[in-house]
């Protein structure tokens, strides 16, 4: 089989580089894009010009795009009723309309047998307290994630997503700082753990190479859908009053 070329955005930290590294040992030509240094392309995803020129970018350098990962986000914590606007629009420009531009200007340079696969959040299906930007959006990213494999499908395009649970990474490595939230998390996930970066990763990796595949949002969660989400609200108000 020739190489495929993958495009991980947000594969800089945490999930993102897991899928980077895991998509490189099967056999991908890895393009990296995200913020900041050590990445192949800086990409702001809440940029069309920066979305577009990424994907222009690695089809003038490579050729073509064969697998692209959706895996930028960012989140925060406050009740609906406090809520910041601008924080608001910061977490949903971020995890729903980046994604979106990902999708599209992906869509756009991928040919038959293409994948997208977006990763999205336990949250896209399980409400938490204080987190209301972030289920909004995820929620959001698991409907477009459906919608772009309908129109997708005819040019031989799968776009699936996957929705972890916790997992250890630089996002929620500050939450898990706050005494008593991740036994609360994993008192609530049946496998009684958090998930790696590399087991969502294993799961990108299915999805990049799995040909009959599309409109999937998958649960990878140690089974934490069927319990309650954690009362991250709580945590916090008891640990800073």
């Amino acid at each position: 089989m020739a190489e495929r070329v993958a495009v991980v955005v947000g594969g800089g930290s945490g999930i993102g580089a897991a899928c980077a590294k895991a998509l490189a040992d099967d056999g991908c030509d890895v393009v990296v894009a995200d913020l900041g240094e050590g990445v192949d392309v800086v990409c702001d995803v809440t940029s069309e010009e920066a979305v577009s020129g990424l994907f222009d970018r690695v089809v003038a350098s490579r050729g073509r795009v064969d697998v692209v990962v959706n895996s930028a986000g960012t989140s925060t914590l406050a009740a609906v009723v406090d809520h910041d606007l601008g924080e608001w629009r910061r977490v949903v420009d971020v995890c729903l309309t980046g994604a979106f531009l990902v999708v599209k200007h992906a869509g756009r340079v991928l040919g038959a047998g293409g994948s997208i696969t977006s990763i999205t959040s336990l949250n896209a299906r399980q409400p938490g307290g204080g987190l209301a930007a972030y289920c909004s959006a995820k929620a959001g990213l698991a409907m477009l994630t459906q919608v772009s494999a309908l129109e997708l499908a005819p040019r031989g395009i799968r776009v699936n997503a996957v929705s972890p649970g916790l997992v250890v990474t630089p996002l929620t490595a500050p939450a898990l700082d706050i005494d008593g939230i991740e036994d609360d998390y994993v008192a609530n996930t049946p496998l009684g753990r958090p998930g790696s970066p590399e087991e969502v990763a294993e799961a990108v990796v299915f999805c990049s190479r799995a040909a009959w595949l599309t409109g999937e949002v998958m649960d990878l969660n140690g089974g934490a859908h069927l319990m309650r989400y954690p009362d991250l609200l709580g945590h916090v108000s008891r640990a800073f009053g």
